[in-house]
């Protein structure tokens, strides 16, 4: 873990087809912004049920707690609210997202209903409940639910499989360890996939630095269990994170909630937290998985058909970082090196395109010229000759990063 400095008395063939190709095009902004909001970490704002008395621990000591967790059973409820500022139109930013609504795994699409990568996407804003479940490092389960179907990805042994009941249709593939947790160990969920607020601290406690100020707050109430509230505050010029505090178990050092406000004030951007939480052993059958018979399944090398279509993910463009801590921007290229359609062009519907317009912000500089696409936390600039930069940063800050 980086080092930090405590406040005084305390402390992310051939090709795909054109259609996916275009999609990718105009998906990047709202890509980027669902990616970048999971990875820097989902928050919720904590409840406090009248705050317990709990012994004094300085801010190195609560993070020493969290580090030395060893819970690796549990089950319960997340609540999750996102609020990034995004506009909606009709389906909102997933309606855009292939896969999601409107954007494939109809039986004449390549792609599936079921892929994580798209399905996750609606994640990045409104309010959602998650079922979660966890057995050691080869069992996991995060179930999405809405009112009349449930979402579903499940880690058992050497099996990822990820179910749709809307459109029953399944993903699955083999856990090579490959796609396990942040920390590249064999045996979690694959990472675009919000599971406890436990991942969602240890991103922002990899940027607890020393450009980070670090305290303990008080203490706090969350899912009837005891927790003191850690909070960290950037200390760089630049950033788009106001705050961050996490609720951790007073007894078993695991975070049970996790807020992040952004520098510009007012509400949370997300809010993510157990509403309920057992630390019990949850039942074997919770893992179990198998597709019924007529599902659709998707395999990992792209075989579709009724149980007994698509490309789940496209190769991943290289990732350059520049900067450090909480001003760190990521650069990276739009697929096939071009920017973004212009105005009017038959690539873009209509709805996409005023979504596009809507978050854009014409700029230049010594890199050339581009739109910055912006929500409350995360900012895009994408340039006329298709590179990207995106972070937890301001508009200049982008501009700057860009022009290096």
């Amino acid at each position: 873990m980086a080092p930090y400095e405590p406040e005084q008395g305390t402390t992310d063939a051939e090709e795909l087809s054109a259609g996916r190709r275009k999609a990718a095009r105009y998906l990047v902004p709202v890509a980027v912004a669902g990616v970048a909001a999971a990875t820097i970490g989902l928050v919720p704002a904590l409840a406090s049920g009248g705050d317990p008395d709990l012994p004094k621990l300085t801010a190195q000591e609560l993070i020493e707690k969290i580090a030395a967790s060893d819970t690796e059973q549990l089950s319960g409820t997340v609540k999750i609210n996102t609020d990034l500022g995004l506009p909606s139109f009709g389906g909102g930013a997933g309606a855009f997202a292939p896969g999601g609504a409107g954007g494939g795994g109809g039986e004449d699409d390549e792609g599936s209903a079921a892929d994580p990568a798209a399905k996750l996407m609606e994640l990045a804003s409104g309010s959602h409940t998650l079922r979660v479940a966890a057995d050691g490092p080869d069992k996991q389960k995060v179930s999405v639910l809405d009112d009349a179907a449930e979402y579903s990805v499940i880690h058992n042994g050497d099996d990822v499989w990820a179910y749709d009941s809307a459109t029953n249709e399944a993903y699955h593939t083999k856990d090579t360890g490959k796609s396990g947790d942040r920390s590249g160990k064999k045996g979690d969920l694959p990472k675009d996939v919000p599971a406890t607020p436990k991942e969602f601290a240890r991103q922002a406690l990899k940027a607890a630095d020393k450009t980070t100020s670090v305290k303990v707050d008080g203490s706090a109430k969350v899912a009837g269990r005891d927790a003191y509230r850690l909070v960290l505050k950037p200390k760089d010029a630049g950033t788009t994170v106001g705050r961050i505090t996490i609720a951790v178990d007073a007894k078993t050092g695991t975070p049970l909630k996790f807020t992040l406000t952004p520098a510009s004030g007012g509400a949370a951007v997300v809010d993510v937290g157990f509403t309920k939480v057992d630390f019990a052993e949850p039942s074997a059958s919770t893992f179990d998985f198998k597709p019924a018979k007529g599902t659709k399944v998707t395999e990992e090398d792209g075989r579709a058909g009724k149980h007994g279509s698509g490309d789940f993910k496209g190769a991943e463009p290289a990732v350059n970082v520049i900067g450090e801590g909480w001003t760190s921007v990521a650069e990276l290229e739009l697929p096939g090196g071009q920017g973004l359609p212009t105005s009017g062009s038959a690539d873009v519907p209509a709805d996409a395109q005023r979504f596009l317009d809507s978050l854009g912000d014409k700029v230049s500089g010594k890199f050339g010229s581009g739109t910055v696409f912006k929500t409350r936390l995360i900012n895009a600039l994408i340039t006329d000759d298709g590179k990207v930069y995106v972070g937890a940063v301001t508009k200049d800050a982008l501009v700057e990063a860009a022009n290096r």
